[in-house]
């Protein structure tokens, strides 16, 4: 996994790529936690390269959500994070959006 992190208009993106698991989740969620901390505006998560992804992953996404509340959003998400995020439930929790700049742009939900 890799991840970069880049300021867009006082909001953050965070892009993932790669398989992400019990190995290197905690790095995504130090990540989304030095995101909530140092932003006031939404963290975005692109998971458009994301190929795998698994229960400790989600885990982590949702804790963030638990802190971060609709400032959280997920964008750009591959076939496979989609299909995972649909048969979990997530994505109907948390805000989705079809590409990050459509995250970047939307009203807090």
């Amino acid at each position: 996994m890799s991840l970069s992190t880049r300021e867009a208009g006082g909001s953050t993106v965070i892009t993932v790529r790669g398989e992400v698991d019990l190995d290197n989740a905690g790095e995504l969620d130090e990540a989304l936690a030095e995101a909530g901390r140092a932003c006031p505006g939404a963290v975005v998560l692109d998971l458009a390269a994301v190929t795998f992804l698994d229960s400790t992953t989600i885990n982590v996404v949702l804790r963030a959500h638990g802190v971060l509340g609709p400032r959280l959003r997920l964008a750009a998400l591959s076939p496979f994070v989609e299909r995972v995020l649909g048969i979990t439930g997530v994505s109907d929790v948390l805000a989705v959006f079809p590409g990050v700049g459509e995250a970047l742009e939307a009203d807090a939900v």
